[in-house]
C-alpha cells in the first residue's frame, strides 16, 4: 500500500513535517476553502501541490471533491453544477491527481454524537449513540414526525437523556452533530438544517439512487478520459439519519452502483470503519469481491455496542477483522500489480495530543500508531 495521511490544508494543526515523520509518503487533501459547487482553479491546485511537495510529500488523492446538494436533489442548477464538477476534474487531472473521493450523503457528512469519549486507558475516541441523536432530533431540532423514525425504547431513552442534560450539554450535542466535522462539506444551525431537510421531502432512497447514477453518468466519461478514478466513500454511519435516505451503506448498494454505471472511472473508497458499523457487511469478502473497483483505502475499526451505539476502536482491535482484511488487500495488490493508496482513519486522541487542540479524529499520535500498526501488518503478510 501507499501510506498517506489526511491533511486539511495550511490551517491544519498537524503539519506536513509531522505527517512525514509519522511514516507517510503522501497526503490526501482538498481545497476546503472553496465553496461547494464552485470550480477548483488550476492556480489553487498548483499552489497546494507546491506546498505539499516542498515538504517532501506527494499528492495523488483528493479527499473530497464535494457533490453539491443540488446534484443530489436534481435541482434547477444541475447543468451548471455538473459543468463546475467536470471543470474541477479536468483541472485536477492537469496537476497529477488520479483519484478523487466524494460521497453522496444528503446534507450531513460523517456524524458522531461525542467527539471526546473517554476510553479505559485515558485516550479519547469518537462515538455515536442513537439515543443521543434521537434526543437532538426529537427534542432540540424538533423535526416533524421524528419520533416515528425510532423504536419506542429509543424514544423513551432519548426523552430521559434530554431531560437530564443541562444547557451546556445540549449546546455541545448540537454543535457536535451539525456544526461541521473535519472534512465535512457544510455546517448548519438547527433552523437551517430543518429547512434543508424539507428540500428532501419527496426524495426517497430510490430517487436518491437515481440522482447518484445520473451524476456518475454525467461525470464518469470525463473522469475516464482524464485518467481519474472517482471513488465513493460509504455512508457514515451506514443508515438513514433525520429521515434522510442513505444509499451507499452495504455491499449490495455498491454492486448496484457499479452495475448501473460500469465505467472503470466509477470506483470505491473502501472504508472498513464505515462499512464495519453494520454487522451484515462482510469486510474481507467485500475487498475480495469488489477489489477491482477499489481505488482508495480507509482502514480503521469500530467497536459496535448495544442499542445502535459504536465507537472508534484501535486499528487492530474492535469488530473489524483487520488481519483478514489486510490479507485480502495484499492478495488484491499481488493480483493487480498496484499499490493502493491507504490512510489510517480516525485515530484516538492520546498522549501529548490530549493537551492540544486538534481536529476530532485527526490528531497526530493516534493516527501515527494506526499507520505503524497497519504498515507492520502488511509488511508481515507480504514477506512471511
Amino acid at each position: 500500500m501507499t501510506q498517506t495521511m489526511r491533511w486539511f490544508g495550511p490551517n491544519d494543526p498537524v503539519g506536513l513535517g509531522a505527517i512525514r515523520q509519522a511514516g507517510a509518503t503522501g497526503v490526501v487533501t482538498a481545497l476546503h476553502e472553496v465553496p461547494n459547487g464552485a470550480v477548483w482553479s488550476e492556480a489553487a491546485i498548483a499552489e497546494r501541490r507546491r506546498i505539499i511537495e516542498a515538504a517532501g510529500l506527494d499528492w495523488k488523492v483528493v479527499e473530497s471533491l464535494p457533490v453539491d446538494e443540488g446534484l443530489k436533489t436534481r435541482g434547477r442548477d444541475w447543468d451548471r453544477l455538473i459543468e463546475a464538477y467536470v471543470a474541477s476534474l479536468r483541472n485536477l487531472a492537469a496537476h497529477g491527481i488520479d483519484v478523487v473521493t466524494y460521497n453522496f450523503m444528503p446534507l450531513l457528512d460523517w456524524t458522531r454524537t461525542d467527539l471526546a469519549w473517554s476510553l479505559p486507558d485515558g485516550a479519547r475516541a469518537l462515538r455515536f449513540e442513537l439515543e443521543a441523536l434521537a434526543a437532538y432530533d426529537i427534542h432540540m431540532l424538533r423535526r416533524p414526525g421524528a419520533a416515528s423514525d425510532y423504536d419506542a425504547a429509543v424514544v423513551a431513552r432519548a426523552e430521559q437523556r434530554f431531560a437530564a442534560m443541562d444547557e451546556a450539554a445540549r449546546v455541545t450535542l448540537e454543535r457536535t452533530i451539525i456544526a461541521g466535522l473535519p472534512g465535512s462539506e457544510e455546517s448548519f444551525s438547527s433552523p437551517e438544517l430543518l429547512d434543508c431537510i424539507a428540500t428532501y421531502a419527496d426524495i426517497d432512497s430510490e430517487r436518491l439512487r437515481a440522482s447518484h447514477v445520473a451524476f456518475l453518468e454525467a461525470v464518469c466519461p470525463v473522469a475516464e478520459a482524464e485518467g481519474i478514478r472517482l471513488v465513493v466513500h460509504p455512508d457514515d454511519p451506514p443508515f438513514p439519519l433525520f429521515g434522510l435516505p442513505r444509499v451507499v451503506s452495504t455491499e449490495a448498494d455498491v454492486a448496484a452502483l457499479f452495475d448501473a454505471v460500469p465505467s472503470p472511472a466509477n470506483g470505491l473508497c473502501f472504508c472498513s470503519g464505515s462499512f464495519g458499523v453494520r454487522a451484515d457487511n462482510d469486510l474481507p469478502g467485500m475487498v475480495r469481491r469488489l477489489g477491482d473497483r477499489i481505488g482508495f483505502l480507509h482502514l480503521r475499526s469500530v467497536q459496535r455496542e448495544p442499542d445502535g451505539a459504536f465507537h472508534e476502536a484501535p486499528h487492530l482491535e474492535g469488530d473489524a477483522d483487520m488481519p483478514a482484511i489486510m490479507a485480502e488487500i495484499v492478495a488484491l495488490q499481488a493480483r493487480t500489480g498496484q499499490s493502493l493508496p491507504m490512510r489510517p482513519d480516525h485515530g484516538h486522541q492520546m498522549v501529548d495530543d490530549l493537551t492540544k487542540t486538534t481536529n476530532p479524529g485527526y490528531s497526530l499520535i493516534g493516527r501515527l500508531r494506526g499507520l505503524a500498526e497497519l504498515r507492520g501488518l502488511e509488511r508481515g503478510m507480504t514477506y512471511r
